[in-house]
């Protein structure tokens, strides 16, 4: 029988079936000797060990169409990155991270700021001027007020989507009105830190029937909160190719190579000065190139507002 995972804990595998019956399931030990693990999303075909109790064995992974690294998930078509405008102010170098990881995987991102209702309209266009220019959907959305919800419903209409972002954004309270069903734990933002507490501790993928229609089924994948992301295959050679907006000003370098770090005569940053390339962007380049360049274990710093 086939089925999809949607959901793993401590070595049980959740497989809902085209029938919407869902079974727990354990993988056979043939991954484990390949070295193969099923990820949430996974395509898989299981035996039935128990049909009373609904339980069985994974016995096939179906090839994948891709497969994330963090969040752990597969089959994913498009990332939806969720920060939060204010409270908690949002950490662009953290978000740069995810796009960076996210350009990594050929993934296209939708960036969502929540909290519209409590945010100023200047707050919301600087963020709009620092990721609209380099190519990212940006949305502002009040998941309180359901402000901007019917707009990205059209968005993760007939695709499979994962959700992510950092604790206390309100990434629970959004998954809450888009799959009504998923009755979420939302938990409350500490008033001493301003930070919410992480209440997704695992990958769980959701069917928003309302969105699908025939074989262009609506998911979304529910992630774990993040507070650090470290980089891989990333270095200070080739970082800029994570910046897309940098690319049009590279030929008036003087240097080939240009790091757009201390060189003279250097196309981007004449950009950046003339306002062409936001200072945000740019100020978490520069953190994350020294980051690399000294290998410091360290991903927690925030660029200054």
């Amino acid at each position: 029988m086939q089925g999809k995972i949607i959901k793993g804990i401590a070595g049980f595998y959740y497989i809902e079936t085209h029938d919407a019956r869902i079974y727990e399931c354990k993988a056979k030990g043939i991954f484990r000797k390949d070295n193969v693990k099923p990820l949430v999303g996974d395509n898989v075909m299981i035996d039935i060990i128990d049909e009373e109790n609904k339980k069985g064995n994974i016995t096939e992974i179906l090839p994948r169409k891709n497969r994330l690294l963090r969040p752990p998930v597969a089959n994913v078509d498009q990332a939806v990155i969720l920060f939060a405008i204010v409270k908690p102010d949002p950490n662009y170098n953290l978000l740069d991270r995810f796009l960076i990881m996210m350009r990594q995987q050929n993934l296209p991102v939708i960036i969502c700021f929540n909290k519209q209702d409590i945010a100023t309209q200047e707050e919301q266009q600087e963020l709009y001027n620092a990721y609209e220019k380099c190519g990212y959907k940006v949305l502002f959305i009040s998941v309180k007020e359901d402000k901007g919800l019917d707009e990205l419903k059209e968005l993760l209409r007939g695709k499979t989507t994962t959700l992510a972002g950092p604790s206390g954004v309100g990434k629970s309270s959004l998954l809450n009105k888009l799959v009504p069903d998923a009755l979420m734990q939302t938990g409350e933002l500490s008033r001493k830190i301003d930070r919410g507490k992480n209440t997704t501790r695992h990958s769980e993928l959701f069917f928003v029937s309302e969105l699908s229609e025939g074989e262009d089924e609506t998911y979304l994948f529910d992630t774990p909160g993040f507070t650090s992301l470290n980089l891989n295959d990333v270095t200070t050679d080739n970082l800029m190719q994570y910046y897309p907006e940098f690319e049009e000003f590279e030929p008036e370098c003087r240097f080939g190579g240009c790091s757009h770090i201390a060189e003279p005569d250097c196309g981007v940053k004449n950009a950046l000065s003339e306002g062409k390339i936001s200072a945000v962007r740019y100020e978490n380049y520069k953190i994350i190139y020294e980051d690399l360049k000294n290998a410091r274990p360290d991903y927690s710093k925030k660029a200054r507002r």
